[in-house]
């Protein structure tokens, strides 16, 4: 028994992936919570899910990966175009025209010829040419059977990509089948959109007529038989899309996979009977034209990407890049086609310990792919040991940082009637009276002191540096902070006690009827032993003007769908910029895209009348003296209302092993793991190194079982030996 045991430990390792898998071209990475909510690109606006989004979809632009400041370059499309400007009358405007005559801005985006689809059942066709598994060859819900994902259908298909691809997915944005969360932004710009959101409800209402509005099975919404007036496709490969007025920001919509195609075909093959009982799709299974598809999606455990053999050849790695990037080997690729890795494989580690343990044994290549704060996290741990610090230099794990365009905050949701906007002009002052409160008494100083994780720079507005309109370092809060000998410094604590016995809770108790003030609290994470020392230090910020807070703490996703019912009252969330515009910003706080009503990204559901009409005047303005004075005055309305307590801007910071090339964070770069070269071979001699098998223990347990077999043997004969009385036999019987 010893013997065996002994031989089955010998085979045991510490490696959470098949033997052979380390020395194949694979990117291995992890995610913390449940399996991304959306894919789907009209739906898909929260970063946990751009690990896979980006990696699929190709949108018309995207970001220079090196270069900062960012620089938009084209993807699907051929080339970054400039809009061409149109008065009222439709006479056309020189490109410096005043904002307020340009009526039309008029873009026309030729789109690369040859990009192709990757392989999917939605393009497959038989020998005549007809649409094998949708159209042609409807199906039903018994034709499905055990097939739950694309790649279990027998024949696969793919098509060129066409302008009408973007033309669809435009329109797919005033869909009442999803939440399309940027619908208000777009149909706001986009000619005719906000008209045919509601003629689109109807169509939908009239496909849908006498069928059970719970049923998951609903009819194709086909959006080709509906025009657009804001876009069109002028050929296979020109896409026309016409903007509402001045607004510079458009450009950068269009690197969002929001601007992603979408083909028709895809979307009548998901919209089939039982498709959607089989978990098949587009929030499930993407199809896009991306150098990455998924070929494996177990929910809560582990998706599976791999080479689109289908993308195209001319994606070269670039060949100019930042200020020191030469330097630290990030053009060492240059001009070399991408992808560089084969296959991704993200698997889920639901703890922090368990999941740094695997980077440290060099078990995932890099922790996160979406997430620019991991390096964050090492770089504390190294700050506290000079073990630690050793060990990561022996190992040669890189730790790149930047100051990059982040924020968290905590919110106050606007629906409230506690901490929100309040019903009466009296009630709203006593509101504004308590999130002030509130806001002098968190210490966001004290937090990036004490969760050196979370390292930062707080906050006096949601604007971080390297945004134009940004004061972020020259001013401050005035609410919450005061200049004291030349020093910014947060105003005292008794400030806070004077505000909130204004709003009517002197030392936490409601006025009213003497009860103990108690608000609830948001948080997007369970709360692991980590995170709870964060809860703990929230409660006691509350605390020191004698309010109770009560922490309700859920997974991202049950987080996200309370967030969408607008059923919060305080919470904390972040946000990593979508382009680098001051808008990408200010806009979580304009009323029109109030998370609860629109699914929008103002999650405090925010509303002031002159906020909004400040913002509605930026889309007319470039970067200037005039953009400034609109945003500062925006900013004096945001730190009156409080409509957040304005938390901290994190620091950006990798963490990649040595085997891992071309690695630099950044918020705005979503598709970066084409940028990703690995060196299996190097992966495997380094992970042997660091995990060799640790004999003593066995050494032990075979001396132990030893002693335990020589015991047992010596009780085993003296039993043997022992007559019925107990007594020993000497002699022969």
């Amino acid at each position: 028994m010893a013997l065996v045991l002994a031989i089955g430990l010998v085979g045991c390792n510490n490696n959470p992936y098949p033997a052979d898998e380390a020395g194949t071209n694979t990117l291995f990475a992890g995610f913390q919570e449940r399996s991304p909510h959306h894919l789907d690109p009209t739906a898909s606006y929260s970063n946990d899910e751009t690990k896979i989004s980006y990696q699929v979809y190709e949108p018309l632009y995207g970001y220079h990966y090196l270069k900062r400041p960012y620089t938009l370059i084209p993807r699907a499309a051929a080339e970054v175009v400039q809009p061409k400007y149109f008065d009222a009358a439709g006479k056309p405007l020189p490109s410096d025209a005043p904002g307020e005559q340009i009526a039309l801005s008029v873009y026309d985006i030729p789109i690369r010829k040859g990009v192709k689809f990757a392989p999917h059942p939605a393009f497959a066709r038989d020998e005549q040419g007809r649409l094998r598994y949708h159209t042609d060859h409807a199906l039903g819900a018994t034709d499905i059977g055990d097939k739950r994902a694309p790649g279990d259908f027998k024949h696969q298909g793919t098509r060129e990509l066409v302008a009408d691809d973007f033309v669809y997915a435009i329109k797919r944005h005033a869909t009442p089948r999803i939440q399309a969360p940027i619908y208000s932004v777009f149909s706001a710009y986009v000619e005719g959109l906000k008209e045919y959101g509601p003629f689109i409800k109807e169509q939908d209402a009239k496909l849908r007529a006498g069928l059970d509005p719970a049923s998951q099975d609903k009819p194709f919404l086909d959006f080709r038989q509906w025009p657009l007036a804001g876009a069109t496709a002028l050929d296979d490969h020109t896409l026309r899309i016409k903007v509402k007025g001045k607004y510079p920001q458009w450009n950068y919509w269009m690197a969002m996979t929001f601007m992603a195609p979408v083909p028709w075909e895809a979307d009548a093959f998901y919209s089939q009977p039982g498709m959607a009982q089989a978990g098949l799709s587009f929030d499930r299974w993407p199809v896009g034209t991306g150098p990455y598809m998924q070929v494996e999606a177990i929910r809560d455990r582990r998706h599976v990407l791999v080479r689109n053999p289908e993308y195209r050849k001319d994606d070269l790695y670039p060949c100019e890049g930042a200020p020191g990037d030469q330097e630290k080997g990030l053009l060492a690729d240059c001009g070399k086609p991408m992808p560089f890795v084969d296959r991704i494989v993200f698997t889920r580690e639901k703890e922090k310990v368990p999941f740094k343990a695997k980077f440290m044994q060099g078990y995932f290549d890099v922790p996160e792919i979406e997430r620019p704060d991991w390096g964050v996290e090492f770089q504390a741990d190294l700050d506290d040991s000079e073990s630690v610090r050793k060990l990561f230099a022996e190992r040669g794990i890189q730790l790149p940082r930047v100051s990059d365009v982040s924020n968290w905050y905590l919110g106050f949701n606007w629906l409230d009637p506690v901490v929100g906007k309040g019903d009466t002009p009296e009630q709203a002052a006593k509101n504004r009276k308590l999130r002030q409160a509130l806001a002098i008494a968190i210490d966001w100083e004290e937090y990036v002191r004490v969760f050196p994780n979370k390292s930062g720079e707080p906050a006096h507005g949601p604007l971080p540096a390297g945004l134009f309109g940004s004061r972020h370092g020259t001013d401050f809060n005035p609410i919450t902070h005061q200049l004291v000998d030349g020093v910014v410094q947060r105003r005292p604590i008794e400030e806070a006690r004077k505000l909130l016995a204004e709003a009517g809770y002197a030392d936490g108790r409601d006025e009213k009827n003497g009860r103990p003030l108690v608000l609830s609290y948001d948080y997007q994470r369970t709360p692991t032993p980590e995170i709870k020392a964060e809860l703990d230090w929230m409660v006691k910020q509350f605390a020191k003007l004698g309010i109770t807070l009560e922490i309700r703490a859920t997974d991202y996703n049950q987080f996200q769908e309370k967030m969408r019912k607008g059923k919060q009252q305080i919470f904390w969330w972040g946000w990593f910029a979508d382009y680098p515009d001051a808008e990408n910003f200010l806009f979580m706080l304009y009323g029109p895209n109030a998370k609860a009503k629109v699914d929008g990204e103002n999650a405090a559901n925010y509303s002031n009348p002159e906020y909004d009409k400040r913002y509605e005047q930026l889309r007319f303005l470039e970067d200037g003296p005039q953009k400034q004075k609109l945003i500062d005055e925006m900013f004096a309305i945001l730190r009156e209302d409080s409509p957040w307590a304005w938390g901290f801007f994190p620091f950006a910071q990798g963490a990649f092993q040595p085997w891992l090339h071309n690695g630099k964070p950044g918020v705005m770069v979503r598709d970066m793991a084409r940028y990703y070269r690995i060196d299996p071979k190097q992966r495997v001699e380094l992970q042997s190194q660091w995990n060799h098998p640790q004999w003593w223990p066995l050494v032990l347990m075979a001396a132990v079982l030893a002693l335990l077999v020589g015991i047992g043997l010596r009780i085993h004969r003296r039993r043997e030996r022992s007559t019925a009385r107990g007594e020993v036999v000497t002699g022969n019987i």
